[in-house]
């Protein structure tokens, strides 16, 4: 049982909590999780290979006896060691190191000078994601030597030090190989550092039951998720045997000056590649010509001020804007949005649409809220950083899914924080964030893409959180099927394969 929800700390703190309730026991929770971990470590070292088990003195550590015992049993070379002296050991963990000792096992102490080589993999069993305080002493130590060691590492529920709601280190962390976790994965497998650190990420159903895990979902009162299809693929637009391009959406991008256009033209034919019916590139009078010469299915219109884009704008079949790649920064920028979103459009803001509002949310949210627009923001960090100065979405300690969150009320829009871990937040509160893609992605132009790809999702009648989610998704597979070499460019080119693999989960 697995879920594309994201749990907290506290969440499954009350799915073990419920289920122990509803009458399963804890210890066979703990068996059950012991044995996930034991299957993954058949597969990642050789038949009878040597396993080195680090436990910790918690509920983690316990998980790990059970894989000793287990993998032992199965002829695995098994060194089993322990942070602190068994005898301190309580509850399920106490009875998973009695049932390790009464298998005639021997327990090590686990400290800094401990040997670590010989071994085909080291199970990380030492602290969970629950840790309340930065790991320090000899603890720090043992995960410097870990590091250091060479040796692959599965890591148990998540890797030791790392924060399991926001994904920091606190104080030290495991860097794994892989990281295996029980019932569903918590903000920091996805959220920077924590994505790295944990390697590749596997899920193990442990028996708790679907009444406990809708108890843990109870808990968390904003809903999280991990981005993928299953997330949006309901509202995903397929054409209809009567539709036509008209059907299907126009979407309008704002270019720059004629030596700023290459952004718009980028995000143009990603809206259009997406499945929008049609797409217009509107221009300064000087930049019509370079445009022009770049351009084919793509139309092209002149706009040299905010009273021509409110012209444009009179014909209610442009219903989707995109504004700020390559557009330039100051008033006239703000003024084009200001005209975008009073005459209720969707929007996507991106680049200098954003810059251009540094320090000034407040106004851009009332510019969206008096249009009643569905507007999407895309900011990297950087643009972030200036567009929510002074506001409590920029306040010291939160994590990026807080940041976002927050950032998207104060807007009423939803927003897009990209990066290695991008985080998408509605209004609302729902939020996801999205471990599908490649650093490969981080080429000039990409962003002027992902935002042509929402605009043409938006143009099609998907909402804006569906429809930034998914763009993300679509973006990063692209990535994932190119590779090295990747330039903006071809995520466009990519979208035919793309969509048609998307479409053939469904």
């Amino acid at each position: 049982m697995t879920t594309n929800r994201l749990l907290t700390v506290a969440a499954m703190r009350r799915v073990d909590e419920t289920a122990i309730a509803d009458g399963m026991p804890g210890y066979r929770l703990m068996q059950a999780a012991g044995a996930a971990v034991a299957e993954r470590v058949r597969a990642l070292a050789p038949s009878g290979g040597r396993i080195l088990i680090l436990c910790g003195p918690g509920n983690n550590g316990g998980d790990g006896f059970v894989a000793g015992r287990l993998l032992s049993r199965a002829g695995f070379g098994v060194v089993l060691r322990r942070m602190g002296e068994v005898a301190g050991l309580s509850g399920d963990a106490a009875l998973a190191a009695t049932d390790w000792v009464a298998a005639g096992q021997p327990v090590d102490p686990a400290g800094p000078g401990s040997d670590l080589s010989g071994f085909d993999l080291i199970v990380d069993a030492l602290f969970g994601a629950g840790l309340s305080r930065d790991i320090d002493g000899e603890a720090r130590a043992l995960i410097a030597a870990i590091d250091a060691s060479g040796t692959a590492v599965l890591a148990v529920d998540v890797p030791s030090g790392l924060d399991g709601d926001s994904g920091a280190v606190r104080g030290a962390a495991v860097t794994a190989t892989e990281t295996m976790t029980f019932v569903a994965l918590k903000p920091g497998h996805l959220l920077q550092p924590g994505r790295s650190l944990c390697g590749a990420l596997h899920i193990a159903d442990i028996g708790t039951g679907e009444a406990a895990l809708e108890a843990g979902l109870a808990v968390d009162s904003l809903a999280a998720f991990r981005n993928g299809p299953d997330l949006w693929i309901s509202a995903f637009p397929r054409p209809g045997a009567q539709g036509h391009k008209y059907t299907r959406g126009h979407v309008l991008v704002l270019s720059g000056p004629a030596f700023k256009t290459g952004a718009a033209r980028l995000a143009a034919r990603a809206a259009l590649r997406v499945g929008a019916g049609l797409v217009t590139v509107v221009a300064p009078s000087g930049a019509m010509a370079e445009n022009a010469t770049h351009l084919t299915a793509i139309m092209l219109r002149a706009c040299d001020s905010p009273d021509d884009l409110d012209d444009i704008l009179t014909d209610e079949r442009l219903d989707t804007v995109l504004i700020g790649p390559g557009l330039g920064i100051g008033e006239a920028t703000r003024d084009l949005v200001a005209v975008a979103a009073s005459a209720g459009r969707k929007l996507v803001l991106d680049a200098d649409a954003l810059t251009s509002f540094k320090g000034q949310a407040p106004l851009l949210a009332d510019h969206i809220a008096q249009g009643d627009s569905q507007a999407v923001l895309t900011p990297h960090e950087g643009e972030f950083a200036r567009l929510f100065a002074n506001t409590d979405a920029t306040d010291e300690g939160l994590n990026k899914l807080e940041r976002t969150r927050r950032a998207a009320a104060i807007l009423g829009g939803v927003v897009v924080l990209k990066g290695s871990d991008t985080v998408i937040a509605a209004p609302d509160g729902r939020a996801a964030i999205n471990d599908h893609g490649t650093p490969y992605l981080g080429t000039a132009g990409s962003g002027d893409v992902l935002g042509g790809l929402i605009a043409g999702l938006l143009a099609q009648g998907m909402p804006p959180f569906e429809a930034a989610c998914a763009g993300v998704w679509l973006h990063g597979d692209a990535g994932l099927r190119h590779g090295p070499g990747l330039i903006a460019e071809d995520i466009s080119e990519l979208m035919p394969a793309v969509l048609s693999g998307l479409l053939a989960l469904s």
